[in-house]
């Protein structure tokens, strides 16, 4: 918890939550209750941001009619369903405060850390990761499976990416700052959070079972994910394919010269068709698998080239101690020229 020379410390700063929210109507309740008896203990300016990402229940409706937590409310809602990537990018480039932290409103994280992140962040860090210690509530499938992909993600990622660390972390104004700063339209957040470095301090937490609802990340929805990130953070998937065609072809010359020279010395007679039909799928599946790798890669530069907004803001409501509440639609076109950047 803050130590109370900490606690002073933070008097003149301002703490942003960011929720990004989607079909989260059974448990935003209980999610706002948590978060506003956590925000009754600190002693900085706080304001909570949800972006609703298309939500097709009553959760906009609820967190209107919910009660102000901390010093500001602002609902962003989004005109479709744009995923969490683009929710989170909405949700940074609305805050105010001189530090942020990404909290899920499924109550998977805790939101009674938030003190321990804060302590973290005023000794200097940064940001402050929160690695799970423990998954509960998760298949040994889907743990087994993130493993894997971790250590495949910083095999190939040219910048180290934390293990079992979500989006659930700290991050200072500065950083920021260069994330918003950055004009890619395809971010794959738990990388991008990493990316610009500065002071990092991990915290360890046992992570615990949705309270309510189901979880929003298919198996297939976690493999785009999975190829995404790769593809944001290491052209080695590349380099790789390119070396084994290199190997294969050299290979394949080498073993043709020998056999024309077996034909041509001692002679031969026509066989190895079984061996032909192997070899010719072998080099067709690789052929495939190395136009599958460059097709990830040049969609990604299709994406960016179109310079299409990220996300587009169908209406905003804002809410604070000093003003009622206000309600903004906004015009499409304005949306995408703010974004565009």
């Amino acid at each position: 918890m803050l130590s109370f020379k900490n606690s002073i410390g933070l008097r003149d700063k301002t703490l942003s939550v960011i929720v990004p929210v989607y079909n989260e109507s059974c448990v935003i309740d209980e999610f706002m209750s948590r978060l506003q008896l956590v925000f009754h203990t600190l002693s900085c300016k706080t304001e909570v941001v949800f972006v609703d990402d298309g939500s097709r229940d009553d959760t906009c409706h609820k967190i209107n009619i919910g009660p102000l937590i901390g010093d500001a409310k602002k609902l962003i809602k989004l005109s479709r369903n744009f995923g969490k990537e683009a929710a989170l990018c909405a949700g940074l480039r609305a805050i105010t405060g001189d530090a942020v932290i990404i909290l899920d409103a499924d109550l998977q994280d805790p939101p009674e850390l938030i003190p321990d992140m804060l302590t973290a962040w005023q000794n200097g860090s940064e940001v402050v990761n929160m690695c799970r210690a423990k998954r509960n509530g998760e298949s040994w499938f889907k743990k087994l499976s993130a493993k894997v992909f971790y250590r495949i993600l910083n095999y190939f990622s040219d910048t180290p990416i934390p293990e079992n660390v979500g989006d659930f972390r700290l991050v200072s104004r500065s950083v920021i700052d260069v994330i918003n700063a950055m004009p890619e339209k395809n971010l794959y957040m738990k990388g991008i959070l990493s990316w610009p470095g500065f002071s990092t301090q991990t915290l360890f937490f046992d992570r615990d079972a949705r309270v309510s609802g189901q979880s929003k990340w298919p198996f297939l929805k976690l493999v785009k994910l999975a190829i995404d990130g790769i593809t944001s953070f290491s052209t080695k998937p590349l380099q790789i394919a390119t070396w084994a065609g290199a190997i294969i072809a050299s290979s394949a010359f080498l073993y043709g010269f020998f056999v024309v020279a077996k034909t041509v010395i001692w002679g031969d007679q026509v066989a190895g068709y079984p061996t032909l039909i192997v070899t010719i799928l072998a080099l067709g599946g690789f052929q495939l698998l190395t136009v599958g790798i460059m097709g990830a890669y040049i969609g990604r530069i299709y994406t960016e080239v179109k310079n299409r907004p990220r996300y587009v803001v169908q209406e905003e409501v804002f809410q604070s101690k000093e003003t009622a509440a206000s309600v903004q639609s906004i015009q499409t076109s304005k949306v995408a020229i703010i974004n565009v950047k």
